[in-house]
Order: structure tokens, then sequence, then C-alpha cells
């Protein structure tokens, strides 16, 4: 099972699915909360399908979105997801951000189509844009991009080479 650094935590960010996640020994990084509430939480990659697991297992059954970004130059890159809890009747569902950073020399991080099959396009969508490899996702390809494009044009350090700037003035 995963472990858990207690003494890490900050008791001014930790929530309620933190602590839940810490009472089950899931090793995760509180980050405080988004503008509306929303508790956002850091976890490994090799922590992150366990963790996915047991957010569905909790009730989070809505990948809301997943998208991505490049933090710094040169630095990480972060896969984010925001997940739901639907539920029948429910006005305002339960919502939480996790985010999980990974280094741009080695962007790996397992895939969470199999439990949430919504993320297919949007797994794609980072892949594409990013160079983020997402392992055991079925179909992972270009989905925005031709496939005989060279790099990853949201990153920060990308530079578009010469010969696709001839190939757009026609």
């Amino acid at each position: 099972m995963n472990t858990v650094d207690k003494e890490k935590f900050n008791l001014k960010t930790r929530g309620r699915l933190s602590a839940w996640l810490t009472k089950h020994n899931f090793s995760h990084r509180p980050l405080g909360y988004d503008y509306r509430g929303v508790e956002i939480l850091e976890v490994k990659s090799e922590e992150w399908l366990s963790t996915a697991v047991a957010l569905y297992a909790y009730g989070f059954n809505y990948l809301r979105s997943q998208c991505a970004y490049d933090a710094t130059p040169g630095g990480s890159l972060v896969s984010v997801y925001h997940l739901t809890q639907m539920q029948d009747q429910s006005d305002q569902p339960e919502e939480i951000c996790v985010k999980v950073f990974v280094s741009r020399t080695n962007p790996q991080i397992p895939s969470v189509y199999w439990v949430w099959k919504s993320a297919e396009f949007q797994e794609r969508e980072s892949y594409d844009m990013l160079g983020i490899i997402y392992q055991g996702h079925p179909y992972l390809r270009r989905i925005l991009m031709p496939e005989s494009w060279i790099g990853w044009p949201l990153r920060k350090d990308y530079v578009v080479p010469n010969f696709y700037e001839l190939q757009d003035a026609y």
C-alpha cells in the first residue's frame, strides 16, 4: 500500500478528502483550495492510478475535465484532473482537483481511461500538445496536430521549425 508522510501536512490546507486519503494511507500533498473552495491535491505519478481508483470508490464518478500545462520553462509538466461526485438530486456536487507533476525528461503518467472513459480524448490532447505519455491508454496518438508534426507545441521551450512556417504560408 502507499506510504504517507504525515509530518508534511499543513493542517490549514488539509481538507476532508485529504484527511480521508491519509486515513486510508494514500500518498498525496494538499495544495489548498481554489477560488471556489474546491480542494486541490498533488499526487505523485506512480501513486496516481491507485489514488484515482480510491477516489472513484469514494464516489467521484465523473471526470469533469482533464488538462495539462507546462509549469515553467525547463521545469515540470502538470496533468490536472477535475473530479465530481454526481448523485441524484444534488444541487452542489462535491468536487476535487488533482494535480500530477512529472518531469519533462520522462513525462509518464498512468492513464485513467479505465476508471473514467471520458479521459480518452482529454489525455490524447494533453499528449498531443505537451508530450505527456499516458501509460495504458488504448489510443494514445495525436488528436489535433498532424501525425507528422514534430515536437509538443504548448511546451514553453517549444521552437517552431522553419518548414512549418513555409508550409502554412501557401
